[in-house]
Protein backbone atom coordinates (compact mmCIF):
# COMPACT_ATOMS: atom_id res chain seq x y z
CA UNK A 1 0.00 0.00 0.00
CA UNK A 2 2.59 2.32 0.93
CA UNK A 3 3.84 1.53 -2.85
CA UNK A 4 1.01 3.20 -4.28
CA UNK A 5 1.13 6.10 -2.20
CA UNK A 6 4.00 7.01 -3.00
CA UNK A 7 3.22 7.15 -6.79
CA UNK A 8 0.00 9.02 -6.39
CA UNK A 9 2.91 11.79 -4.91
CA UNK A 10 5.18 11.63 -7.59
CA UNK A 11 4.65 12.44 -11.50
CA UNK A 12 5.01 9.53 -14.16
CA UNK A 13 8.13 12.08 -15.32
CA UNK A 14 9.76 11.77 -11.63
CA UNK A 15 9.62 8.32 -11.68
CA UNK A 16 10.61 7.63 -14.68
CA UNK A 17 13.80 9.18 -13.67
CA UNK A 18 14.76 6.50 -11.56
CA UNK A 19 14.46 4.21 -14.31
CA UNK A 20 17.16 2.60 -16.32
CA UNK A 21 17.97 4.06 -19.93
CA UNK A 22 16.15 1.34 -21.18
CA UNK A 23 12.86 1.61 -19.93
CA UNK A 24 13.05 5.33 -20.65
CA UNK A 25 13.72 4.25 -24.54
CA UNK A 26 10.50 2.01 -24.06
CA UNK A 27 8.54 4.45 -22.33
CA UNK A 28 8.90 7.45 -25.28
CA UNK A 29 8.27 5.03 -27.74
CA UNK A 30 4.93 4.39 -26.27
CA UNK A 31 4.64 7.76 -25.79
CA UNK A 32 5.62 8.45 -29.38
CA UNK A 33 4.30 5.72 -31.41
CA UNK A 34 1.22 4.62 -28.73
CA UNK A 35 0.17 1.26 -28.13
CA UNK A 36 2.55 -1.60 -29.07
CA UNK A 37 3.32 -4.92 -28.54
CA UNK A 38 6.28 -6.67 -26.72
CA UNK A 39 7.82 -7.33 -30.27
CA UNK A 40 7.08 -3.72 -31.53
CA UNK A 41 9.04 -2.52 -28.93
CA UNK A 42 12.20 -4.93 -29.75
CA UNK A 43 11.79 -3.77 -33.09
CA UNK A 44 11.19 0.10 -32.69
CA UNK A 45 13.92 0.25 -29.84
CA UNK A 46 16.19 -1.93 -31.49
CA UNK A 47 16.91 -3.53 -27.82
CA UNK A 48 16.38 -7.31 -27.28
CA UNK A 49 13.28 -8.81 -26.36
CA UNK A 50 14.28 -9.48 -22.82
CA UNK A 51 15.81 -5.98 -22.09
CA UNK A 52 12.26 -4.57 -23.43
CA UNK A 53 10.21 -7.25 -21.11
CA UNK A 54 12.27 -6.00 -17.58
CA UNK A 55 11.71 -2.50 -19.38
CA UNK A 56 7.84 -3.22 -19.41
CA UNK A 57 8.12 -4.94 -16.17
CA UNK A 58 9.34 -1.62 -14.27
CA UNK A 59 7.28 0.88 -16.43
CA UNK A 60 4.20 -1.31 -15.09
CA UNK A 61 5.62 -1.76 -11.33
CA UNK A 62 5.77 2.38 -11.27
CA UNK A 63 2.53 2.90 -12.83
CA UNK A 64 3.73 4.62 -16.11
CA UNK A 65 2.49 1.72 -18.45
CA UNK A 66 -0.34 -0.53 -17.93
CA UNK A 67 -1.21 -3.59 -20.66
CA UNK A 68 -3.94 -6.17 -21.64
CA UNK A 69 -4.19 -9.38 -23.82
CA UNK A 70 -4.45 -8.72 -27.22
CA UNK A 71 -8.09 -9.69 -28.73
CA UNK A 72 -6.27 -10.47 -32.07
CA UNK A 73 -3.81 -12.60 -30.74
CA UNK A 74 -4.20 -14.09 -26.95
CA UNK A 75 -0.66 -15.06 -26.60
CA UNK A 76 0.31 -11.23 -26.61
CA UNK A 77 -0.05 -8.30 -24.59
CA UNK A 78 -0.74 -4.63 -25.71
CA UNK A 79 1.27 -2.12 -23.48
CA UNK A 80 0.60 2.01 -23.57
CA UNK A 81 1.45 4.56 -21.26
CA UNK A 82 -1.03 5.36 -17.99
CA UNK A 83 -0.84 8.90 -18.76
CA UNK A 84 1.69 11.09 -20.64
CA UNK A 85 4.88 12.36 -20.34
Amino acid sequence: MADAESHSSTTPRQRLRDLPPSAKLVAKTLDYEGKQTQSQLAESTMLSRRTVRDALDRLERAHIADSKVSFMDARKRIYWLTASL
